[in-house]
């Protein structure tokens, strides 16, 4: 078998010498016409970069045609281009090696025959140097825990088994509360078999992250998974942290959507249809002080016990909304927080008040405003919350002395705390409260609760109402 050589990348000929006696150059067949000839064509399977033997034979009834020129070619993009030439040996073939791509469809070749006068022209049929798959591994570097509201940076690195690297796409993913992976984003690695990520994390993404990355197989590499890596986000703000024992809250409420855009962000508007259709025949129903038109819906951001910002939203009188407004940002900017913000329709209707269900949402340590319902354990008196100028905040931490007991607890009566439990009018929050005009009314005799002055909003001094109880 006759080896070529030629300076080719990727290609490597090496001539053999072949002690047979060749055919006279330009010998063959008596007859005018010239004899048919089958060209073949076998090569070998391996790895990707390594070297592919092809063995091309030229043959006449079966019979070795020696000494004739024969081409070998590679298809590259889908054209044929020959990628070294020369004479079969007294066995009619040539041996070339050529090295393996690592796309399959580039390791395609045929070896070709143009015929002369004694020997007719022949191809070979299209032979593949099929590939072996190497082994791979794929690492990710991801930072033990991130500040929420950040980019996690992290680093991939794609290798064979023996070191070489690999470069390809590699999805990025993200394991779901219920198990499941979901991608994220694809990237690709570079020559190098690195690529450095900023992967932004969806919004409203809080405690943590459980991510991988997979990259599938290749022609010539096998796909390869890497180890699961846990990132805890942090929150940007300080979590609310009470003494052990502490009671909870005994509704639990869901996370609210994280906050939109910077600050407090706060929007005032007009009810809208579908709020309004919650609200009816819960915070509202006719004989009501006030009207649709006279209420607002305002949505605003606020820092969470859990040190997150969140985004919440309550209804107050269009007289009242503006000051409510600007208390909150107050709270916002000082980081004082609010452990929930729905509207109070969100807890159903209550008989006992006729209106929203104060109750629930006291025992959620929901902050709220209107609510046309009446004193919470005084049926028939009217609460404050009517008019849409009362605020609730902090409902829990802040109980209220009804005339019936403390409601929602007794615990908080004799206990405060520096961010979210205030007793005197010299807290932060109370503080924040009367610079935009909202009075502690009633003191600690129903801490939660804030009135939007009338007049010139002049606070006042806490005082109280309704006889041995509180308005509330």
């Amino acid at each position: 078998m006759r080896r070529l050589t030629a300076p080719l990348v990727g290609l490597a000929l090496v001539l053999t010498s072949v002690p047979a006696v060749l055919a006279t150059a330009g010998a063959g067949p008596a007859s005018a016409a010239p004899a048919p000839t089958e060209m073949t064509l076998v090569a070998s399977t391996g790895y990707a970069d390594d070297p592919a033997s092809l063995e091309a034979t030229l043959t006449s009834a079966g019979a070795p045609v020696a000494d004739r020129e024969v081409a070998i070619q590679r298809r590259v993009d889908g054209t044929w281009t020959t990628i070294i030439s020369g004479p079969t040996d007294a066995q009619g073939g040539i041996l070339v090696t050529a090295t393996r791509r690592r796309d399959a469809d580039d390791n395609a070749f045929r070896a070709r025959f143009a015929g002369d006068t004694a020997y007719a022209e022949s191809l070979s049929q299209t032979a593949t140097a099929g590939l072996r798959r190497r082994s791979s591994e794929l690492g990710l570097h991801a930072p033990a825990k991130v500040r929420f509201e950040r980019r996690v940076e992290l680093s991939l690195r794609w290798r064979t088994g023996g070191g070489q690297p690999v470069a390809g796409p590699v999805n990025l993913q993200r394991r779901g509360a219920k198990g499941g992976w979901a991608t994220l984003r694809t990237v690709r690695t570079g020559d190098a078999g690195r690529a450095a990520v900023k992967l932004e994390l969806p919004s409203g993404t809080t405690g943590a992250v459980v991510l991988r990355a997979q990259a599938p197989a290749m022609d010539w590499v096998d796909g390869a998974r890497s180890p699961v890596r846990r990132v805890a986000i942090t929150p940007p703000g300080e979590p609310v942290r009470f003494p052990r024992g502490t009671p909870r809250p005994r509704i639990s409420l869901p996370a609210q959507p994280a906050a939109v855009g910077t600050g407090a962000n706060a929007v005032i508007t007009p009810i809208p249809d579908a709020v309004w259709a919650d609200m009816v025949g819960v915070s509202w129903h006719e004989g009501c002080p006030v009207g649709r038109a006279g209420l607002r819906l305002l949505r605003i951001n606020y820092w969470g016990f859990d040190g997150y910002r969140h985004r919440g939203e309550l209804v107050a009188a269009t007289t009242a909304v503006d000051n409510m407004a600007r208390a909150l940002a107050d709270m916002q900017r000082l980081k004082l927080p609010i452990r929930a913000m729905y509207r109070v329709d969100r807890f159903g209707y209550n008989a006992r008040l006729r209106g929203g269900d104060d109750y629930k949402s006291m025992a959620a340590d929901n902050t709220s405003a209107f609510n046309c319902r009446s004193v919470v354990n005084r049926p028939g008196v009217r609460s404050p919350h009517a008019s849409g100028r009362a605020l609730d905040v902090n409902t829990w931490e802040n109980p209220y002395r009804s005339a019936t007991g403390p409601v929602p607890n007794s615990y908080w009566l004799g206990h405060s705390h520096p961010r979210v439990a205030w007793r005197s009018a010299s807290h932060p929050v109370v503080r924040a409260m009367a610079r935009q005009g909202l009075r502690w009314t009633y003191g600690n005799d129903d801490a939660q609760h804030f009135d939007v002055a009338t007049g010139a909003g002049r606070v006042i001094a806490p005082r109280r109402v309704c006889g041995p109880a509180v308005c509330h």
